[in-house]
């Protein structure tokens, strides 16, 4: 009969992985994914180096699984701004503004998410999220449209074009700590709106 892992080994298994996971997100918005080695992630973790192996087959294998899970919270986070209360031009301006805070409180995770040099697997995800990303925004400008709050447009070049420059716009501000938040968070608010289609003034303060 073929051995199978009691539960308990199976929570301790899933437990182990879980840490290691969180202290590699650690490590990557320390160090980047350069940095992030097989080693210095064992290290922050506390287990030899050659435990990493026991829950992920590479390197990459856990870089991705960094990237999805970090990713997709910030995706998670946006589209219940997106989907909150308000009018879409409101919810797009709050959209942005949450997203853009909370890339600049954590700067160097938002960098690593955003454009820190990575494998090729890590740039396929970035891929696959701004696609949803993209998605998110395309669908509120929709609704801007369907209401008369916004001009009509093609949505899906509108939110690819903010998708692309919001990354933009943050990268530089990502690694200037001393730079004004506040003004960069303004200016990237009615950046957005513009490029909507919508007047500044129709946003929530």
């Amino acid at each position: 009969m073929a051995y199978r892992k009691t539960p308990a080994e199976i929570q301790r298994l899933e437990s182990a992985r879980e840490h290691l996971v969180t202290r590699a997100t650690d490590v990557v918005a320390e160090v980047g994914w350069s940095g992030a080695s097989v080693t210095a992630v064992a290290d922050a973790a506390g287990i030899a180096a050659g435990s990493v192996y026991q829950h992920f087959a590479s390197k990459a294998a856990l870089a991705v699984e960094v990237f999805r899970r970090a990713a997709g919270h910030e995706v998670d986070v946006l589209e219940s701004v997106l989907n909150g209360s308000g009018t879409p031009v409101e919810r797009l301006a709050d959209g942005v503004r949450v997203f853009a805070r909370r890339a600049l409180e954590s700067r160097g995770l938002a960098y690593a998410l955003l454009a820190a040099p990575a494998d090729a697997a890590v740039g396929a995800e970035r891929l696959v999220f701004r696609r949803r990303y993209r998605a998110l925004f395309a669908e509120v400008i929709r609704e801007g449209m369907a209401q008369g709050l916004l001009p009509h447009q093609n949505g899906e070049v509108t939110a690819a074009a903010l998708t692309g420059a919001i990354g933009e716009v943050l990268v530089a501000p990502l690694g200037s700590p001393e730079d004004d938040d506040q003004d960069i968070l303004a200016e990237l608010t009615a950046m957005a709106l513009r490029c909507a289609g919508a007047a500044p003034s129709s946003a929530r303060p």
